[in-house]
């Protein structure tokens, strides 16, 4: 081959990892090692800042951000030399914190066809969601594929708000309703949520709006004003821990309104403003659509087979497909090469965003097979723990069991040199139980788990 010529992808040296199982997709993964090249983001118009940019970057200091539903997001607060993401993560888990979570873009689905339209993108039943609550939901494609995984709020009879995940969602929901012909209006609002997570999120809560907060359940909704401002409350988070959203309606005039006394009040219960807290939500297990999940992946690749019911009689985009799936996993098959699983593993403690889906080999054969999608340090199980893609024919027993730390398997990782325990040597790993950590407030997966024990020990 010339140096012109371009690698085979039988050319098992290629490095993009070919030899890795990605049949079932129709773009792979791109698993080269390219590492942080150290690159400068640049802010332009072409990309949104959100309501809260100026007190997130300007205020607040966040020194780095990522794009996410093409807004800018802050990704880190305090510098690497501070303590960095250690810093933030011990303010979630003992204390109290605020995110800009604005780039969950706010789809809302509105008129008296709303509930019947909801029914059929997502898989759950919208019709089992009452007015001023919420679902966490899944919506397919016809191949399966999970194309976003929002929480889904119903403020109004006929009305309901996609909490988006980083994806084009409100296109296909347009889209998919030209053919439909629904009577309801689809479009984004000018709606900025943010987050207030942390064991003292409820006090925090209580002084802003008053102690009725107090009554309101999990995945519930609350209307309320802070400084003059209308506001929607849902007790929701993407931690694990106890918390808060905090949706402020007409946020490009209120946004500071709102931001400021909440913050302050934050800051007066020993809380700091963080970004999103990825170790955490990592420990509970919850999944970052983009790099845990996309469009090509199947609910019953991670951990979703839950979000397909057994008893939706209404028809949804992608049911047939999926029900041949339920139904084959049921049977003891598998129609997929990859399974999520999560690992416990060695090495250095990983404390911030992994820049590549690092690798995972088969320890027998040290075949290349798999690779981490997320990865993080977790101080209190003091160990480094993993979601990770790898092949469902390498997991001994029954393929449901996986989360439920049933499948005695080990891996090994290949960590880059900073995390490696041997430079260039990988590190050993085991399939662990998911959650790591339990929930504050146990989702539907960790609700049945417990269920079936309590059956079980009966």
């Amino acid at each position: 081959m010339s140096e012109n010529q371009p690698a085979s992808r039988e050319d098992e040296s290629h490095p993009n990892h070919p030899n890795v199982d990605q049949s079932d997709r129709t773009v792979p993964r791109n698993l080269r090692q390219s590492g942080d090249p150290g690159i400068e983001m640049l802010v332009s118009t072409r990309v949104r800042k959100s309501p809260f940019f100026h007190k997130s970057f300007g205020e607040e200091g966040a020194w780095r951000a990522t794009v996410y539903n093409r807004i800018y997001h802050p990704r880190g607060y305090v510098e690497p030399e501070e303590g960095g993401t250690s810093v933030e993560h011990d303010a979630l888990v003992n204390r109290v914190t605020l995110w800009d979570v604005a780039v969950e873009r706010q789809i809302r689905v509105k008129g008296p066809d709303a509930e019947a339209f909801v029914n059929y993108v997502i898989t759950r039943d919208a019709t089992d969601i009452d007015v001023m609550a919420g679902k966490y939901v899944i919506l397919c494609n016809e191949d399966g594929g999970v194309l976003n995984d929002p929480v889904l709020l119903r403020p109004e009879e006929d009305e309901f708000w996609f909490s988006i995940s980083d994806s084009t969602l409100m296109q296909w929901l347009q889209g998919v309703n030209v053919g439909e012909d629904y009577d309801v209006e689809i479009d984004e609002i000018d709606v900025a949520p943010m987050q207030i997570q942390g064991p003292l999120s409820e006090d925090v809560m209580r002084e802003l709006v008053g102690d009725a907060v107090s009554d309101v359940p999990y995945y519930g909704l609350m209307a309320a004003e802070v400084n003059g401002c209308d506001i929607l409350i849902s007790q929701t988070g993407f931690s694990g821990e106890k918390g808060y959203e905090i949706y402020v309606t007409d946020a490009t005039k209120n946004a500071d309104a709102v931001w400021d006394p909440v913050a302050e009040t934050v800051k007066d219960h020993d809380g700091m403003v963080i970004a999103p807290g990825h170790q955490r939500r990592i420990a509970a297990g919850i999944l970052s659509w983009g790099q845990d999940l996309d469009h090509e992946t199947s609910p019953f690749q991670v951990n979703l087979e839950y979000q397909v019911p057994d008893d939706k009689d209404a028809d949804y985009v992608g049911k047939e497909e999926l029900e041949r799936q339920q139904e084959m996993v049921e049977n003891g098959e598998y129609p997929f090469t990859q399974k999520m699983v999560g690992l416990k593993l060695g090495g250095e403690p990983i404390r911030d965003y992994p820049s590549d889906f690092w690798l995972v080999s088969d320890p027998e054969t040290g075949e290349e097979c798999g690779y981490v999608t997320s990865a993080w340090y977790n101080p209190e199980l003091e160990t480094n723990i993993a979601l990770a893609h790898v092949p469902a024919e390498k997991l001994d027993g029954d393929i449901r069991e996986v989360y439920d730390g049933e499948i005695n398997t080990e891996f090994e990782v290949h960590l880059p040199d900073e995390y490696a325990e041997e430079p260039g040597e990988p590190v050993f790993a085991m399939v662990a139980e998911v959650p790591f950590k339990e929930s504050v407030n146990l989702s539907a997966r960790e609700q049945a788990k417990l269920s079936a024990k309590q059956e079980a020990s009966e």
